[in-house]
């Protein structure tokens, strides 16, 4: 006999939705006396609270799947009914958030976030099996009655103690045990860890001999000497990025932006911990290590690796030189010097509903395995809600299309690191729905060497990335462990777990002649989009011939009045500027003749009219907000003026009237406009 298919499946979640309701406003009812309730407690209404949180989801996906010919008879108003309980689920999903993070305040940020056990329980068992071996080792100590022997084990295990120093912590919590296996401790005791399980679950001894696993969002690195001031030592351990010092050397703090940004990077974990418990986030995702290097200053900016290097002597100029003959700089070889497409990334994991997404980009860089030997360079995707775990980009960026865009970069470095390769990082900005909470998130990483092990260089072709989880500076880590690249089974499962994993698409693409030239006239490392690489190369033929054809003396440092040199770099790191510069030589190139466009100091000429125009006043009228990252509507109203402004120009009225327009207003004068500081600005050569 068949069995009856379930009757009104749309009434059957509604009412599942509703004893699902009743449980949420119970715990929301309970959680409000949490402050008089002890730490146990407080903890089983946040595992209750990611319980529900579950069940929420599957009614949700449920919900999608149900279609209106399911229904045994018609139901009016259908469609609507599914989406009024689809945003009551909404609505029950944030209630259990907010509850959640408010708990974690109190317990996850001052305590520390329990991490998610191992569905196995190996860990709990091993633990158990060390105790039950240790209370053995004590109950035979005891039997034997030997005093020297005790003495000289007692001895042995503190110089072990001592010789691992660095894997003492202190516990910054009380923490009660949750099942068999678990060690519990006081805020304040000294624990040794043991062994370090990738789940965040510990094995560690107190100083009593008893072992078991702690969490470890409970410890902060302890020092005898310095006391708790070692944390950040403990951290350089953990994210094994640690100074090695022969023995009896002076340890040094670090202080390089590239250790400031992954220790950065760590301060954040506790708001990590918190999107991944909660669901948000897969647990390989990382506060971005390259958005933070960005933000240390101005040394991984493009503007930086545009200026000039001083040779070792300080006394002339490294990579811009003087071609005498043909009147203009001279054109400089480096080791490495293509152009990358970037094609795709697949099976990005998606993040959860609780955050919403403003941009999904690439960074890339040069990178030798330990730092970052160029600027930083983004590129954001685009995608579409019917493939959200695929993002795409758009190569070969024409017309009003944003440089912002543009999937085609060259990259070009004179490093001669053996190791030397091109680090990427996909990354979101997001916002936080429950919170206002803004941040940048690293959704994987891939580090892809150019040149092999005897130094010939990779072959220019497409190669299928798959992407690391963690930061470049953790080993093993998965983006999302759910689907693990350790796949096993048979070779078309294998096949098949490997099409499920993260991945990007990128192309290497040798030089042809004309490119070659261009580049060579570009600093010997650099990276940026190709659709932008001619008004690099003015900027570039400016600088020279302000700094080595028209400079009276070449041991004149005074200041230069220029108020191209003075303002391109701002321009640089401002795409949409750099796009109305493109567009408004674009336009004034259309009207050129076909002498004209081979007169090099003509065009050189017509490009400096066409800045004064347009980029000096727009760059420093007041109606232009701030440049902000990731920001749509701060985006679209500088667009707004910059399109406004441009038409105006266009119509014939030029920069010095909307100088001397009432209408327009402008920051007041500053002489760092007018004026090339090119000491302040070059880079120095540390070689």
């Amino acid at each position: 006999m068949l069995a009856r298919r379930p009757r009104n499946p749309l009434q059957a979640l509604q009412r599942r939705t509703q004893e699902l309701k009743l449980q949420v406003d119970g715990l929301l009812s309970e959680s409000q006396l949490k402050e008089a309730l002890e730490a146990s407690k407080r903890q089983d209404i946040y595992q209750r609270c990611i319980q529900l949180k579950q069940a929420i989801d599957e009614n949700k996906d449920a919900l999608q799947k149900l279609n209106k010919a399911d229904e045994p008879a018609p139901i009016g108003n259908y469609n609507q009914k599914k989406e009024d309980e689809h945003s009551l689920l909404d609505k029950l999903a944030h209630q259990l958030q907010e509850l959640a993070v408010s708990i974690s305040r109190e317990d996850i940020t001052e305590i520390g976030a329990l991490p998610e056990r191992e569905e196995d329980d190996n860990s709990a068992e091993e633990a158990e099996e060390a105790e039950e071996e240790d209370d053995d080792e004590e109950e035979e100590s005891e039997d034997t009655g030997d005093e020297e022997e005790t003495e000289e084990e007692e001895k042995q295990e503190h110089e072990s103690q001592q010789q691992a120093t660095s894997k003492e912590y202190i516990a910054i919590g009380d923490f009660t045990a949750q099942q068999a296996g678990d060690l519990a401790f006081k805020k304040g005791e000294i624990l040794l860890v043991i062994e370090k399980k990738p789940d965040g679950w510990w094995i560690a001894k107190n100083t009593k001999g008893n072992k078991g696993l702690i969490p470890r969002t409970y410890l902060e690195p302890y020092n005898k000497e310095e006391g708790q001031d070692s944390s950040e030592e403990g951290s350089e351990e953990d994210t094994e990025v640690g100074d090695q010092t022969a023995e009896g050397a002076e340890v040094k703090q670090r202080t390089d932006s590239h250790w400031n940004a992954v220790r950065k990077a760590i301060s954040e974990i506790n708001t990590i911990d918190v999107l991944t418990t909660m669901g948000a986030i897969p647990s390989g995702f990382r506060p971005s290590m390259l958005f933070q290097l960005l933000e240390e200053g101005n040394q991984f900016q493009a503007s930086y690796f545009l200026q000039p290097e001083l040779t070792p002597s300080q006394l002339a100029f490294r990579d811009l030189m003087w071609d005498a003959k043909a009147g203009t700089i001279k054109s400089i070889p480096s080791r490495v010097s293509f152009i990358l497409t970037l094609w795709s990334c697949k099976m990005i994991p998606l993040p959860g509903t609780s955050i919403q997404v403003l941009s999904r980009h690439v960074s890339l860089c040069l990178f030798d395995g330990n730092k970052v030997l160029s600027n930083i360079h983004t590129v954001r995707a685009t995608w579409q809600p019917k493939k959200p775990k695929t993002w795409t980009f758009s190569p070969q960026v024409t017309g009003i299309l944003p440089c912002l865009l543009d999937g085609d970069c060259f990259i070009r470095s004179n490093s001669s690191s053996p190791d030397l390769g091109i680090l990427f990082e996909l990354g979101i900005s997001y916002i936080r729905n429950s919170t206002g909470e803004r941040g940048e998130l690293s959704c994987g990483w891939v580090f892809l060497k150019l040149f092999d092990a005897s130094g010939i260089p990779i072959p220019a072709k497409t190669y299928e990335l798959f992407l690391n989880g963690g930061t470049p500076y953790e080993k093993g880590v998965e983006v999302d462990p759910s689907v693990s690249r350790k796949a096993h089974g048979n070779v078309f499962h294998q096949m098949m777990m490997m099409r499920r994993q993260p991945q990007l698409l990128v192309k290497l693409r040798s030089l042809n002649r004309r490119s070659r030239n261009l580049l060579s006239l570009l600093p010997e490392t650099l990276i940026g989009s190709m659709c932008s690489i001619h008004l690099l190369i003015f900027y570039r033929q400016i600088l020279g011939d302000v700094l080595l054809k028209d400079r009276m003396s070449m041991q004149s440092a005074d200041l230069i009045s220029n108020p191209v040199l003075a303002t391109f770099p701002k321009l640089l790191e401002q795409p949409d500027m750099m796009d109305a510069l493109r567009s408004s030589w674009a336009e004034k190139e259309s009207t050129l003749k076909r002498s004209e466009k081979r007169d090099k100091e003509f065009l050189k000429a017509m490009f400096l009219l066409v800045y004064h125009n347009c980029m000096v006043p727009l760059l420093h009228s007041t109606l232009l907000p701030p440049y902000r990252w990731a920001e749509e509507e701060t985006e679209a109203a500088r667009w707004k003026v910059i399109t406004d402004f441009l038409k105006q120009n266009q119509d014939g009225e030029g920069g010095l009237q909307a100088l001397l327009s009432p209408h327009g207003v402008h920051e007041p004068f500053d002489i760092s406009e007018q004026t090339y500081d090119f000491l302040g600005e070059l880079r120095k050569n540390t070689a």
